[in-house]
């Protein structure tokens, strides 16, 4: 484990933390006037590889040799220009440190580090990092790499979990949750969605399912997964051509066959590797899923998220109330899914650009 302190003066600046992954859905913004939750699970920080807030440089301000050289290979609108290497951190699990109020400015229901950093050491007053917890962003602590330094406590490193173990430690992420909303006419209140890191996980998985189609049809395995991916790459790959196959595949599950395409696979929330298999399939293209989520893919809970087909026959028992459900079909988020397939070396194959063009002109709008 590891504390982190500042790089001025040596104050210890959080407790003592254990390196996780970043989650899926670090980078989401999500609805409007949305109360989202604690990004980071207490106790554990993440390393962002990539830079995070501004300041910012427009698409036609960069080399792109630049652009690819930090593994960006499509046009977006603008690419932060701030140091990358951020320690993400609950913010609960800071110690130490103060708000700067002056750098609290652009935000609308909270703080959202568009000033910059709002965070300083409450010893010497160093700049530290920045503060989230505006609407629609999820709540973290964001410390500089330049700001403060990690120390191992006790000089021991605790070993990650097996992929074993990681699946009976790990909770199932419910892929339905009640979202909590500012400002109605009767104060806070929430209503019941579809997961926002469910969203996140189907961006990040869809950009890599295209990916993985090589310009063909794919076909991912029918129910819930289906629900998730399906409508969107009928309605973004070509038909007549021969479908590629993608099944559910990962620790304790069965070997995948040897004609399989596209594995859906978990990534360790410890390491951030993408589960492996052995044998004839290890040549299948990996598609990385949260763990949370891969795990109620492939064990789902007794309830569906939306009816199977028709209704309940009248003299079938059933429990009241009857779990709710949202009153939309399921969209993968947008952001998340742009930001992952610019960064796919398959996005320069000219269909790829198409779809990327197509999402900037709001032409796929009723997937997203």
């Amino acid at each position: 484990m590891f504390v982190f302190v500042c790089a001025g003066c040596d104050a210890e600046l959080t407790i003592p933390l254990s390196q996780v992954s970043l989650p899926a859905h670090a980078r989401q913004k999500y609805g409007n006037g949305v109360q989202l939750p604690v990004l980071m699970e207490s106790g554990t920080f993440a390393v962002d590889p990539e830079p995070w807030g501004g300041p910012w440089r427009m698409w036609d301000e960069i080399d792109p040799g630049e652009a690819e050289a930090r593994g960006i290979y499509a046009p977006v609108y603008a690419l932060s220009d701030s140091t990358p290497g951020a320690i993400v951190i609950a913010p609960g699990d800071v110690r130490g440190t103060r708000l700067i109020p002056e750098k609290s400015g652009g935000a609308c229901c909270g703080l959202d580090g568009a000033d910059g950093p709002n965070m300083a050491c409450e010893a010497c007053d160093l700049p530290v990092g920045i503060r989230v917890d505006d609407c629609s962003l999820w709540q973290a602590a964001r410390l500089s790499s330049e700001g403060v330094r990690r120390v191992l406590v006790n000089g021991v490193h605790a070993a990650s979990f097996s992929w074993a173990e990681m699946a009976e430690r790990e909770e199932r992420t419910p892929p339905l949750e009640p979202i909590a909303t500012w400002g109605g006419r009767f104060g806070s209140s929430h209503y019941w969605s579809w997961s926002p890191q469910w969203e996140a996980a189907a961006g990040q998985a869809l950009a890599h399912l295209l990916a993985a189609s090589e310009g063909q049809p794919v076909k991912v395995p029918d129910g819930l997964t289906a629900d998730l991916f399906q409508r969107a790459l009928d309605a973004l790959l070509p038909a007549g051509l021969p479908t590629r196959r993608a099944v559910l595949a990962g620790p304790e599950e069965p070997s995948p066959d040897a004609d399989v395409d596209i594995l859906l696979v978990p990534v360790h929330p410890q390491t951030g590797q993408t589960w492996a298999p052995a044998g004839p399939a290890a040549s299948a293209y990996p598609v990385p899923l949260p763990l949370g989520v891969w795990l109620w893919l492939v064990s789902p809970q007794p309830y569906l998220p939306v009816p199977a087909s028709g209704g309940i026959l009248q003299d079938v028992l059933r429990d009241y109330p009857l779990p709710p459900r949202p009153n939309y079909l399921f969209r993968a988020d947008r952001g998340t899914f742009q930001h992952t397939l610019v960064r796919l070396p398959a996005v320069r194959s000219p269909w790829m650009g198409t779809i990327l063009e197509n999402l900037a002109r709001d032409r796929s709008a009723d997937i997203f």
